[in-house]
């Protein structure tokens, strides 16, 4: 697998800005968990995309949304804890923790907020 660096596009506006510019080290297991459920969770969506394109009753879509958030909440937590075990520790061993911190509150309150 090698080093996985986080990028996103700068063009699309949704997405913010890189936080940090050190490279990410994750397991090839933790980085195939976290894109299947992902992959789930992008069907998930296109099936309540059909059920509104098919009128099905308010009550049932908002059901299925409720269950993609609980299930984004999922992956987040996922890659929460992966961040803490992986990368805050690195950054301790580095001598950069309080750079990662700050960072993950700046992506907490976003997350939160």
């Amino acid at each position: 697998m090698g080093t996985e660096s986080h990028s996103h596009s700068p063009e699309s506006p949704s997405v913010p800005p890189r936080l940090h510019t050190h490279p990410h080290h994750h397991s090839e297991a933790s980085l195939r968990a976290i894109m299947n459920r992902l992959a789930r969770i992008e069907g998930h969506v296109r099936g309540i995309k059909t059920m509104v394109h098919e009128s099905r009753p308010c009550p049932e879509v908002l059901i299925q949304i409720a269950a993609v958030r609980g299930a984004l909440d999922r992956v987040a937590r996922l890659i929460l804890d992966e961040h803490l075990n992986e990368c805050v520790t690195r950054a301790a061993q580095e001598g950069r923790i309080d750079q990662e911190l700050a960072e993950l509150k700046a992506a907490l309150d976003r997350f939160l907020g």
